[in-house]
């Protein structure tokens, strides 16, 4: 076992863990980091997104060894920052969290959506949020609520 280094939520750690364990089960397990959610496990739903370096990723097909040297963020680290804050509001106005179960998931994608495009249109906010299953909202608010971010948080991405 080789010892990793990165970057979590701003601060360094270091894991030992074997090299092909799932970053999703090293955040869970190891840091008790459980906004990450475990949906599917295939990579298909969103719930375990995270940010690898401002990339939006499914940890669950992450192995921990793809993170050494790179900067991961989970929910928990986001909600410490103002455009989190933005972004939960817009998500509240917008009516975009029923059961919450994927909302985590499509907080991160949004973020990393918005790092790359802060104004994006309809479609690229469908592209950009598509690797992102919920099951109670039809999406219509999520993309609301990110329109609504894009618009109020002119400067922060």
């Amino acid at each position: 076992m080789k010892t990793i280094e990165f970057i979590l939520n701003g601060e360094l750690v270091r894991v030992d863990d074997p090299l092909n364990t799932r970053l999703l089960d090293i955040l869970r397990n190891r840091f008790k980091l459980v906004g990450t959610k475990e949906g599917c496990g295939e990579g298909e739903c969103g719930a375990c997104s995270v940010l690898i370096d401002h990339k939006v990723v499914n940890s669950c097909m992450v192995p921990l060894a793809n993170v050494c040297g790179k900067t991961v963020m989970t929910i928990e680290g986001y909600r410490k920052t103002t455009r989190y804050n933005l972004l939960e509001e817009a998500f509240m106005n917008q009516g975009a969290v029923q059961c919450g179960f994927c909302t985590p998931g499509m907080i991160m994608a949004t973020e990393s959506l918005l790092h790359s495009n802060p104004h994006p249109s309809v479609e690229e906010i469908k592209i950009g949020l598509s690797g992102n299953l919920c099951r109670c909202t039809g999406y219509q608010m999520i993309i609301k609520a990110v329109l609504e971010a894009s618009e109020k948080g002119a400067g922060l991405w």
